[in-house]
């Protein structure tokens, strides 16, 4: 049986595949030839990650299609429902990335309040002639520690967060309707401390948030839109890497420019992957390129737990 893994697998997974009797290619085909690739080479199952879509048209048009798998744990590129709907399987890998996610928001927040985004533009252009100009500029950083770390969505990647935000001495508020409340642990020395949190309101949590950070999917409406940023407080700094769209664009740029939002940090874009050139170009936006989950040991258990389910759904 044959794979296409259009946008790549880690090399432990595809072993365990082919381990297993399985053909698996990795070369990407482009959106528009996914269709007759598929049916050409009687490939049974699709992985993809971000990038491919696997929409009715793909499924209707490859019958043979037993299964679709997304590394990672978003799955709004994939209609999922009318996937099962007929017949195929659809799995993800939702427990595999929390960790390196949460990683990629504890970096981008400690980025941004010692204005190591900005630094690391301007030192190589001008640190040589502006040392002490600099050095005054980026000298009114301020400490996580002590401060409050709001998580909207609690479930894996918002609860990897907050163990290491807890771990760093900051507090963490959560809202999340499906987790009322969670345990969360925090390892110290080798040692595991459990906190217990209990959700609040999303107005509660906006409210009293001094960082803000997503870990919702993408709906029909922005989690963060004008409302939303009026709440907050003035000089509110804001972390997306969970999608898209999940916060409105156009509204961030409108309170970055007003200081109501003093910094945001993107590794997710409405228009992936070519996104608009004002948040691109923005002084007070920190930027990476979608790459939250992409770690050699996140991308190792991607690969393995995808072999797995394969294995126990296809053999």
């Amino acid at each position: 049986m044959k794979i296409l893994a259009n946008d790549g697998i880690a090399p432990i997974g595809k072993q365990q595949l082919e381990a297993a009797g399985f053909t698996v290619v990795t070369e990407t085909v482009p959106q528009n030839e996914l269709i007759q690739t598929i049916n050409n080479e009687n490939y049974v199952a699709l992985l993809v990650r971000s990038a491919t879509t696997v929409r009715k048209d793909l499924i209707d048009a490859c019958p043979d299609l037993k299964l679709i798998g997304r590394g990672g744990v978003g799955m709004d590129n994939i209609d999922v429902a009318y996937a099962k709907e007929k017949g195929l399987h659809v799995i993800n890998t939702p427990a595999s990335s929390s960790q390196s996610v949460a990683e990629m928001v504890m970096a981008h927040l400690f980025g941004a309040v010692r204005f190591l985004y900005d630094a690391n533009r301007t030192m190589p252009v001008n640190g040589a002639t502006e040392f002490k100009t600099l050095k005054k500029k980026y000298a009114k950083g301020v400490e996580l520690r002590g401060k409050t770390l709001g998580i909207i969505g609690f479930g894996r990647i918002g609860q990897a967060t907050a163990s290491y935000a807890l771990g760093c001495g900051m507090n963490v508020i959560y809202t999340d309707p499906f987790a009322e409340k969670a345990t969360v642990n925090v390892t110290v020395g080798g040692q595991k401390i459990a906190i217990e949190l209990t959700s609040s309101s999303k107005e509660e949590v906006l409210a009293k948030a001094d960082f803000v950070s997503l870990h919702v999917p993408k709906l029909n409406q922005p989690a963060i839109g004008i409302e939303e940023f009026a709440i907050m407080k003035d000089g509110v700094i804001i972390v997306n890497a969970a999608r898209g769209g999940v916060v409105d664009e156009d509204a961030l740029i409108t309170n970055l420019n007003s200081g109501k939002v003093a910094h945001a940090a993107l590794d997710v874009f409405e228009n992936e992957p070519t996104p608009r050139e004002d948040l691109l170009k923005h002084p007070k936006i920190s930027l990476t390129p979608h790459i939250g989950a992409a770690t050699l040991e996140a991308q190792d258990r991607i690969g393995e737990e995808l072999a797995s389910q394969i294995k126990a759904l296809l053999l």
